[in-house]
């Protein structure tokens, strides 16, 4: 379930167009039938896709019911990093979607776990069974998978009160003169481009600290640490500071490289296991392709 309040900047937007930017995995179609089907609710009430929004409206909408056929367990070999009785950590590569959407039902990290474990939490509901958090398409890297409920909202408290440990490495444009920094900037929908996040006067709190690992001619490796978890944070606030991410369709610069997607790597997850009360961390290293890139650059600029 999405929970939204329209802000100053949305109003006047038709519904159905609004909701197709904002939802997660969403199109115009799939909210329009959303909208019809009665599973969107503007302060309490149904109303028609053509409907136009207002500032401060509290829309509610629901996950479109899928049959059980429309999500299949499916042999996609994921690699398992950790696995017990109540919990998993799993490595998701680059290009994978995390969960499954209405016309996206299959080859996502959901498929996959739901053939490699047997029982996973059901708290986010059928389409997320044992997602606690999500990294992007093409972004790689490791994910916390809760295998009941009780898990399950253990590792969201962890993830609310700030105590999971989550690493990201990540090339950027540009040569950063200083070893470290942070970045505290409120992030939220772009007024100007609704399937973009930006920094916003009126944003929800976001704060990233990095690290610088390793410098080039033009580009600098580093490492970025969560202490918030806002969709697409790092690659919004490293733009901000004006590094944007190497290979970002979306926030890079229109001259980026050329690699399939976001140089950016989620290459460590640390947690306090919720049942037995030990501090867990797994880390995994950087894929083949973004590997390939710093060696490059290694041997250009010996």
């Amino acid at each position: 379930m999405n929970r939204i309040t329209a802000g100053h900047n949305d109003a006047g937007e038709r519904l159905d167009r609004y909701l197709s930017t904002v939802v997660p995995d969403s199109s115009r179609s799939d909210m329009q039938g959303r909208i019809k089907a009665g599973i969107v609710k503007v302060n309490g009430e149904t109303v028609k896709p053509n409907y136009k929004v207002k500032e401060g409206d509290e829309i509610i909408v629901e996950e479109r019911e899928l049959v059980d056929s429309d999500i299949v367990p499916e042999d996609l070999d994921l690699d398992i990093i950790y696995e017990d009785s109540d919990v998993a950590v799993v490595y998701k590569p680059k290009g994978m979607v995390v969960h499954p959407s209405a016309g996206h039902t299959g080859g996502t990290l959901v498929n996959g776990l739901m053939h490699q474990l047997d029982e996973l939490s059901g708290i986010n509901g059928e389409l997320r069974p044992g997602i606690v958090h999500r990294i992007d398409k093409d972004t790689s890297g490791l994910l916390m998978v809760a295998k009941n409920d009780v898990v399950h909202r253990n590792l969201v408290e962890q993830l609310v009160d700030k105590s999971v440990t989550r690493k990201y490495t990540a090339l950027v444009h540009g040569v950063i003169p200083h070893g470290k920094g942070t970045v505290e900037a409120p992030i939220g929908r772009n007024p100007r481009e609704r399937q973009e996040m930006a920094v916003v006067d009126d944003g929800r709190e976001a704060v990233t600290h990095f690290n610088v690992l390793e410098r080039f001619k033009d580009y600098t490796l580093v490492e970025c640490i969560l202490e918030t978890g806002r969709t697409h944070q790092i690659r919004v606030h490293m733009q901000y500071i004006g590094y944007p991410i190497a290979g970002d369709p979306k926030y890079g610069p229109r001259k980026t490289m050329d690699v399939g997607g976001q140089l950016l790597h989620a290459g460590v997850v640390g947690f306090t296991h919720p049942v037995s009360g030990e501090r867990l961390e797994f880390s995994a290293g950087l894929p083949d392709d973004f590997e390939a890139v710093l060696e490059e650059m290694r041997r250009v600029e010996k």
